[in-house]
């Protein structure tokens, strides 16, 4: 009789023998915060990512804010499908570097729980509401939070009991817009390429959303420079003749080919240029070593300029993410003062183990748009 089950010492075997040797093994998992019975098929971080999935804070991601609210058109990402692009891209470029896949995909899955609704708009509010209490608030820890204390799926202890590898990469994330002013070091090469993965997704998925929604045209895109790059590429594989809606999608895949291969060769360049050959090499290494080169991380910042002004800023943008403001600061306002408006496994850690503000703060994240919109009429 043949056996086809494939166990997770097999599944450990095959890592230990394609995996760079500066890649993180499921075998050599600092393991999690509460012992439990290991699976038979399934690895580490695969349990971890099937944990992920399945908790409602991912789901309510498909009802959270992007940059267009849903009520600007169907076709649009949310925060849901930014989370998808990111944990897609992430498993290719791991793919390539031979790092491991399973490790980038359950971060890049997690890294969005924590954000609010109406985002970045409602994350500002958020925090700004936080700092008249002496705290702070950040997505990329609240992220952190939610799967270490708020999710309550286990009889003996609070949190989904990830690994320590997921929740250090969750804490340790950062892209343009995150934690901003300050560097964060001792991050695994899986943990970096999430960081750009991040990047790469929102650029482009911002560059194809702003298209479609008319907020800028092909014609003023002609005016960033790597963009002029990008349809050079597209018409010499296709020709001048395509339709609009044609050339903007190869448009849009030519350039997240063009920032995936250059992400490639610089990391490539970057572990032979410092003789990396181990975990604790990538960790103890001052700077990151997974990025864009020099020379195109001036062009990336150019069109994140130019996505900054004509899309970010524009005035639809702006009247939709000024109104979510309003509704997310008047929730938190009216919670504040009747909490028990909140279902009792939040009110009921007031006091012991939180203060009002931060279990308010806690709810007040985790809504998608429309049900903040709707708490906020209560």
């Amino acid at each position: 009789m043949i056996a086809y089950t494939v166990s997770k010492k097999d599944l450990e075997k095959r890592e230990r023998q394609a995996l760079a040797p500066y890649a993180v093994l499921n075998g050599k998992s600092l393991g999690r915060e509460f012992p439990e019975t290991e699976d038979f098929t399934r690895t580490c971080f695969q349990r971890d990512r099937d944990r992920i999935i399945h908790c409602k804070p991912f789901r309510r991601l498909s009802g959270k804010t992007q940059v267009f609210v849903a009520t600007y058109g169907d076709h649009f990402r949310d925060r849901l499908s930014h989370t998808l692009e990111v944990a897609q891209i992430a498993r290719d470029l791991a793919r390539n570097l031979r790092l491991n896949e399973d490790l980038c995909e359950t971060i890049a899955l997690a890294h969005d729980l924590g954000h609010t609704p109406f985002g970045h708009a409602g994350e500002q509010t958020l925090n700004e509401i936080m700092m008249g209490f002496g705290s702070h608030f950040e997505h990329n820890e609240q992220s952190r939070r939610i799967v270490e204390v708020l999710e309550k799926q286990f009889p003996n202890f609070e949190g989904l009991n990830l690994s320590f590898e997921v929740r250090a990469g969750l804490s340790k994330h950062q892209t343009s817009y995150d934690q901003k002013g300050r560097k964060i070091a001792g991050k695994t090469l899986e943990a970096q390429i999430v960081d750009i993965a991040d990047e790469i997704a929102y650029h482009n998925h911002d560059v194809d959303d702003g298209l479609r929604s008319e907020l800028f045209s092909l014609n003023d895109l002609k005016k960033v420079a790597p963009w002029r790059e990008v349809l050079d590429g597209v018409y010499k594989k296709y020709g001048r003749k395509l339709e609009p809606v044609v050339l903007r999608h190869r448009a849009v895949s030519h350039l997240i080919s063009m920032m995936i291969e250059n992400v490639l060769k610089t990391t490539e360049s970057n572990l032979k240029k410092y003789k990396i050959r181990l975990p604790e090499d990538v960790v103890n290494h001052k700077k990151e070593l997974v990025g864009f080169s020099s020379g195109f991380n001036k062009k990336v910042k150019e069109l994140r300029q130019f996505l900054w002004d004509k899309m970010y800023k524009s005035p639809q943008v702006m009247k939709h993410s000024e109104k979510g403001q309003k509704v997310l600061g008047d929730l938190f306002r009216h919670l504040y003062k009747q909490p028990k408006l909140m279902p009792k496994s939040f009110w009921g850690r007031i006091d012991a183990p939180d203060p009002l503000h931060i279990v308010v703060k806690d709810y007040v994240a985790g809504c998608t748009d429309t049900y903040a919109y709707e708490m906020s009429k209560v």
